[in-house]
């Protein structure tokens, strides 16, 4: 039994959280399905019939496909859901990552006017296909009226768990490092450019990547910081879009446009990395020193 535990608890660190059928889905077809009825959402589609048992999801798609229907066959109609309304169709299968994606991410963001807005926004939104491997959407923690916000790059299992963001190691490696300047989750703000888990804690796509941004970059004009730090040089590149690797970048003040003004922003490690590198710690503690002196310059 120990042995059967130990081995779903490397499944779930693995990020595998759902078992597959034994027959073999095409899931690109299913996906360039869902992406033809979407750009055809202004005419009723076909609706998906039920799976018959023995019947896998590849042959469910032929059989609701016009050239697989008699013609004499009346077929029921439904509406097919943009993407971003919240509700999915029994064949919808995953987004695929396009500009049409990308664009309906970035007139969704502009559209909020609130932090409680772009929230009710993402929980929606279902451009994003790590919203479907995700058990959470881990939006923000900490004071939304802080000068400092920090930002990282996706949530690992432990953000995954609980929904918010720097819980894990990695989160109290970085509250000692703001208690260090005497700050804490109370007086600051902190972010992830990706807000859902990607599946077994790896690196975002550069598309998943694209179709995020607008929200976090909404979320930095809602909250309106002085200072933002970026803990890693992900979440820099993405928001600056600088190309810098992250031992060139930190430790030097830049600057992001928020409303008009233009907001100090510093790179520094991600905590992460100097879990595995502690050796680095003491330039980070750097970084932070810097960010606490340049609060005081800003009065």
């Amino acid at each position: 039994m120990r042995h059967l535990e130990a081995l779903l608890d490397f499944y779930l660190a693995s990020g595998v959280d759902a078992s597959l059928g034994e027959d073999v889905v095409d899931w690109f077809q299913l996906s360039a399905v869902q992406a033809k009825a979407r750009q055809q959402s202004a005419t009723p589609q076909a609706a998906a019939q039920p799976v018959a048992p023995g019947q896998n999801a590849s042959q469910q798609v032929r059989q609701v496909s016009p050239q697989h229907q008699s013609p004499s066959q009346p077929r029921p109609t439904q509406a097919t859901p943009a993407v971003g309304a919240g509700t999915r169709s029994p064949t919808d299968h995953g987004a695929i990552p396009d500009q049409a994606v990308i664009s309906t991410a970035r007139e969704l963001a502009s559209s909020t006017g609130s932090l409680a807005d772009l929230r009710a926004c993402l929980e929606a939104f279902d451009g994003c296909n790590l919203k479907r491997t995700a058990k959470s959407l881990v939006f923000a923690d900490g004071n939304p009226d802080a000068r400092v916000m920090l930002i990282g790059e996706a949530p690992g299992r432990d953000e995954d768990l609980q929904g918010k963001p720097f819980v894990g190691r990695s989160g109290q490696l970085l509250d000692r490092m703001l208690s260090a300047i005497g700050l804490d989750r109370s007086r600051v703000y902190i972010a992830n450019t990706v807000p859902w888990r990607p599946p077994g804690n790896r690196t975002p796509t550069p598309q998943e990547t694209e179709i995020c941004r607008p929200f976090i970059q909404r979320q930095i004009e809602l909250v309106n910081p002085d200072v933002v730090v970026f803990l890693g040089a992900a979440s820099a590149k993405t928001i600056l879009g600088v190309q810098d690797g992250i031992r060139k970048m930190r430790g030097r003040w830049m600057t992001y446009p928020i409303a008009g003004r233009q907001v100090a922003a510093l790179a520094t490690y991600h905590p992460a990395y100097l879990l595995r590198s502690p050796l680095e710690k003491r330039l980070s503690w750097r970084d932070f020193l810097s960010v606490k002196s340049k609060l005081s310059e800003l009065g």
